[in-house]
This record gives structure tokens, sequence and C-alpha cells, in this order.
């Protein structure tokens, strides 16, 4: 009896599996730096296409990176394609890159605005979706913003900053370590004179050491509002009232610098996206914790502005 309980319950498990799996899932190499997943719904052969951008560090297609996992991207690619919009996630070039052990310590800001266009033109260029959008998480927000410019058809920004990276960072600096804001208002100086410098305080080296400083300098060279005033096309962005890394106060600065935009302000979602109804503690341990879903309203948002 025991052996008949199991195997219903493993084939009723697999009924439910096969009934959530609505998609084809097929592996991309857009080159040789970006590898990628793309999701197509079985039942919509003309959906159109989100690509999704990840945010800074090594982040990988699924949202994850180190020793923080929390599947965020894949969570959301997922749940777009079982709204019949097709998605493609990529890895980083400098997740790859980790992988060979082969990092190229030059690598620059620049570098992921070329993979996005990579990706995008790909896409054009070997497939007939009925539209391609780009969603930027986080850092991937700019990129996004940049890449999409005469070669996507929307764009969609999710905790995306509203002002330059220098500006982000001193304002963090002013609010949790006061004391070296004098600091970093002088290091960012030297970076945007193309220059760099070791003269640092020990307490600022995961921000400023000297081998990130050119890359820092790159990044910062990129004003977001500017850069979104620069497309012509339907933007939606996307912010959380419980995210600790990006206020809603930058997504209103990039809504207000849009040509057209629509701005979404979710209440209790944090930064990868999950809603949270505890404190920081809460918030931060959702970072690594796989098992939260994402908030209804991100998916409902994305899909009612797609179509």
């Amino acid at each position: 009896m025991k052996s008949l309980h199991l195997i219903l319950l493993l084939l009723f498990g697999n009924f439910l599996l096969a009934q959530e799996i609505n998609y084809s899932s097929k592996e991309i190499a857009i080159n040789t730096l970006i590898d990628g997943t793309l999701l197509t719904p079985k039942d919509n052969t003309k959906a159109s296409l989100v690509i999704i951008i990840a945010g800074s560090g090594p982040t990988d297609r699924d949202g994850n990176q180190n020793f923080l996992k929390s599947n965020a991207l894949k969570k959301l690619a997922i749940g777009l394609t079982n709204n019949n919009i097709a998605t493609f996630r990529y890895d980083k070039r400098i997740v790859k890159q980790i992988r060979k052990n082969k990092v190229d310590k030059n690598i620059m800001f620049d570098d992921f605005v070329t993979d996005a266009k990579a990706v995008i033109d790909y896409f054009k260029t070997n497939y007939a979706f009925k539209n391609i959008y780009v969603a930027g998480h986080s850092q991937g927000s700019l990129v996004g913003i940049i890449a999409a410019k005469n070669r996507a058809d929307g764009l969609i920004s999710i905790a995306g900053a509203g002002q330059a990276i220098d500006q982000v960072i001193l304002e963090q600096i002013e609010k949790t370590a006061p004391m070296f804001t004098e600091d970093t208002k002088r290091i960012f100086g030297v970076l945007a004179e193309g220059k760099t410098t070791t003269n640092f305080p020990p307490a600022l080296a995961s921000i400023f050491n000297l081998d990130v400083q050119p890359f820092i300098a790159n990044w910062m060279s990129y004003k977001p509002q500017e850069e979104i005033k620069k497309l012509e096309m339907p933007i939606l962005i996307i912010n959380g009232t419980k995210d600790l890394q990006v206020s809603e106060a930058e997504a209103k600065l990039l809504n207000d610098a849009a040509r057209t935009s629509t701005l979404k302000i979710i209440e209790n979602m944090n930064h990868v996206m999950v809603p949270i109804t505890g404190g920081d503690l809460e918030n931060s341990k959702s970072y690594n914790e796989t098992a939260r879903t994402l908030s209804p309203q991100l998916i409902d948002s994305i899909v009612k502005f797609i179509k």
C-alpha cells in the first residue's frame, strides 16, 4: 500500500510539474563572452521578447553571485514567460571569466553596454519576435538605457539609479559613514579627471580599490537622467518601497527625465524584487533565500506594459 501511495504521489507531482511548465527552454551562446537562456511560450510563436540585464558584480543569468542566491532574475523570466512573453537572460561576461579563472582586470562598464547591444542585435537578426524590450535591474538599468537606444522597442528599469554612480555612493557614505564624506568627494574628483589614486582610507578600499577605479570612472561618466532623455520608446520605471540599495527617489528622477514613461512604485518590494513585511534583517536575509516568490505586482506591471 505504501508503494502505491508513493507511485501516485510521484505521478501526481510530475503531472503538476508538467502543468506548470508551458514554455520551451534553449541555451544560446551570443558570442564567446555571453551565454544565456531563452524561454519561449509554447502557445505563442509571435511573442514579444524581454532581454533581462543583471545588476552589478559577477551576477549570473539567474540573478545570483558569490554566496548570495535568490534566483530573482530566473523567477522574473519564468513569470513573464508564463504570461506568454519570451525572455532571454544571460551571464555577465565576468561570470564566464571567473569560471575559467581568466578574469580581465581591465574590464570596463562600457563592456557591459557592448554585451547588451550584442544580445539585442543577435535577436533582431536571428529571430522574429513581435517586439524586443530591454529590462535592466539595478546597474543593468543604466546598461539597458544606453543599449536600448535605436535598438529596442521599449525599456523596463527595475531598481535603477537616477543619479550617476558617484552621487549614489556619496549619498550612501553620507548616511552610513559621514566621517568619510570629504575623502569620497576628493577621490571622485580624481577619478573624474581620468586619474587614479592610492590615497584613500582603508575603510573605503572595497569601493576604491586601485584595480576598480578605472571601472568606477567609466561608470560615473554616464548620467542616467541624461541617457534616458535620449530614448524615444515606451518606458516603464519600477522601484520598491523596501529597497535598501535604490530609493524611490531615484526612480522618480528617471521618470521626470524620460520623454514618456510610466512610474510604478511597488509597496514592500525590496531590491531582489520580493515582498518584505518585516524590517532590515528580514530584508537582508531575503538576498539568499530562493524559496521567496517575487512581488505579484512586478510581473503584473510588466505584462500590462508590454501587452
